[in-house]
């Protein structure tokens, strides 16, 4: 049999279960009091099962009333977010595109693309979160993400992969530090020293631990900072050394004693894609959005082939 769910029901027990008393929840219900006890003799009737443990104190909830809290709280809150989108369409606002990033596409590569759509689209709002790259595709996967940006170039039933820009990680280091006499060094033997780490919101905060992880060592973070410009003046400032993007560390290196060093570790250069799930699916505006990403990665990448092809002549 199929069970249907009053919404006034739901918000009544949520109250109860805020004051632990059916006088007071149905106060906060706009319910009187024999109303809301026959509504949840009801409800109670309609599960076959006690929703409240009822005492002289007041009430407590039962383990299926807990679980049926829980479940309406989840229910009323996705009403107000429906209620929401509603109101932002009334105004005017179309459509949003949900979209998912490593560290250094949210901060490297996203600021100028999005602002650009942005202009172009003034009724698309755009949901902007940070993730690391496995989580990206498992977003995508989920359906919480309509666009990804990731450091994979699979997995993930159904998703396409779509080629974007290099990512290069590189050591960096003030000049006069020991590191600073080599070009390339392996992550491991950096090791021995302090970090200045972004901060644990960071998804290259985890994929650094966890590259450490892998070989048995502990990465100790001296500092942690909120982004690339503040972890290069600590580490100018001789706090400590750092793993950041190369596109975000040469910025730096004219206005900071800075020493950029190549990490010859297989990770520490990575191929970022754009993934999307059933890319024909997707509203027009978010299809612009990748086609723009698309755009913006190959004049990129076509720069960066006319600098390789530069060093050579």
């Amino acid at each position: 049999m199929a069970l249907h769910f009053d919404l006034t029901d739901m918000q009544l027990m949520v109250n109860v279960a805020g004051v632990s008393s059916l006088t007071k929840g149905a106060e906060r219900s706009f319910l009187s009091l024999p109303a809301a006890s026959n509504r949840v003799k009801n409800l109670e009737n309609h599960l076959g099962t006690a929703l409240l443990y009822r005492n002289s104190q007041g009430v407590t909830l039962t383990p299926s009333g807990e679980a049926f809290v829980q479940h309406a709280r989840i229910v009323l809150r996705q009403l107000e977010h429906l209620r929401g989108d509603m109101q932002e369409y009334a105004r005017g606002v179309k459509g949003c595109v949900r979209v998912y990033a490593n560290t250094t596409a949210m901060n490297e590569f996203m600021p100028a693309v999005l602002g650009q759509y942005l202009a172009n689209h003034p009724d698309v709002n755009i949901e902007l979160r940070e993730r690391l790259s496995y989580l990206v595709v498992k977003a995508v996967v989920d359906g919480a993400a309509d666009i990804g940006i990731t450091a994979q170039a699979g997995g993930g039933e159904g998703v396409e992969f779509l080629p974007y820009r290099n990512d290069r990680l590189v050591l960096v280091t003030r000049t006069d530090h020991p590191l600073a006499e080599h070009d390339v060094l392996s992550f491991e033997d950096t090791l021995g020293y302090d970090y200045v780490g972004l901060s644990e919101a960071s998804a290259i905060h985890a994929f650094l631990l966890q590259a450490a992880d892998d070989i048995g060592r502990v990465l100790r973070f001296r500092v942690e900072v909120s982004n690339f410009e503040a972890a290069c003046r600590m580490i100018a400032a001789q706090v400590g050394i750092g793993v950041i993007p190369e596109t975000a560390a040469r910025r730096y290196l004219q206005n900071l004693p800075l020493k950029v060093i190549t990490l010859a570790d297989d990770w520490a250069l990575r191929k970022l894609h754009i993934c999307v799930r059933q890319f024909d699916k997707l509203p027009v505006f978010a299809k612009e959005l990748v086609s723009l990403l698309v755009q913006d990665g190959a004049q990129a990448n076509s720069g960066e082939s006319r600098q390789d092809t530069d060093g050579f002549e």
